[in-house]
């Protein structure tokens, strides 16, 4: 009779970390592919916002940092990079958020302000820089009666000591009339676009003919109650978008030498 021999096998308890080994190295694969598209991300981000920041400086948009100008956050890009040196050679400079204008300019508005602090001081002008030029604003108060385009004896004056100051430098006005919300229909005028168009008429007029303009270097228009720089909620706001701007535009270097250019072949 043969003897079976019965092995008593040992069971393993121990198999669970084969599951485990697996699970944490699924794990860490996980983690490295989640890493990866993060630094990914990371350089897109970074290039789009350097392309970003340096476009918008070549259009001068963040040439001053005072109230209104808007500043991209640095990016890993351009923090490696030391600031670039300023041009010694530099035609422009800011006079306003978003404004690059040549030192005549700039010259232009000291003036204005030294002959005109007595208006200033009453806010019946005002000046602003833009993108486009120097705007010096005659509110209505001032200058004209409520719902007329004829221009008062002490606007008259106000506009001489202006006009005195910018027909020797050469450029070009844009006269834009302007009003608030209230309708008014009177028996010269319909309507505000009749009027802001006839008070910008009015001080072209008198820029040609009585001060001496050369009347291609000289526009009017008239915006009526669009184009208002406060609310009209209040009657200051009101008081402020019953205006007449005087938009200043600054010759381009490409202009200058276009004119210099006509001017000298005209003389042969």
């Amino acid at each position: 009779m043969s003897r079976r021999v019965h092995a008593h096998t040992r069971a393993n308890h121990e198999r669970w970390l084969v599951s485990y080994a697996d699970f944490i190295t699924l794990l860490f694969a996980f983690f490295v592919v989640l890493y990866a598209s993060a630094q990914t991300d990371n350089k897109r981000i970074a290039r789009v916002s350097a392309a970003i920041e340096g476009g918008f400086q070549q259009l001068a948009a963040f040439a001053g940092k005072g109230t209104g100008s808007v500043e991209l956050p640095p990016s890993p890009a351009t923090q490696q990079k030391p600031p670039a040196a300023p041009s010694v050679a530099e035609p422009a400079h800011s006079t306003g958020p978003g404004a690059i204008y040549s030192p005549d300019v700039n010259l232009l508005r000291r003036q204005l302000e030294q002959a005109l602090g007595q208006e200033i001081e009453k806010h019946e002008v005002e000046m602003r820089a833009t993108p486009e030029g120097l705007v010096v604003s005659l509110r209505e108060v001032g200058f004209f009666n409520s719902g007329e385009a004829t221009l008062l004896p002490d606007g008259r004056n106000t506009l001489t000591r202006i006009a005195a100051i910018l027909i020797a430098r050469g450029f070009s006005i844009r006269v834009e009339g302007n009003t608030d919300n209230q309708p008014i229909h009177t028996k010269r005028f319909k309507s505000n676009w009749e009027l802001s168009t006839a008070r910008a008429t009015e001080v072209v007029s008198l820029l040609i003919e009585k001060h001496g303009f050369d009347p291609r270097l000289v526009s009017a228009a008239g915006y009526s109650e669009y184009r208002p720089i406060a609310s009209n909620d209040t009657e200051e706001g009101r008081k402020s978008n019953r205006r007449v701007d005087l938009v200043v535009v600054a010759k381009s270097p490409r202009d200058s030498a276009s004119a210099d250019s006509s001017g000298s072949s005209g003389g042969r």
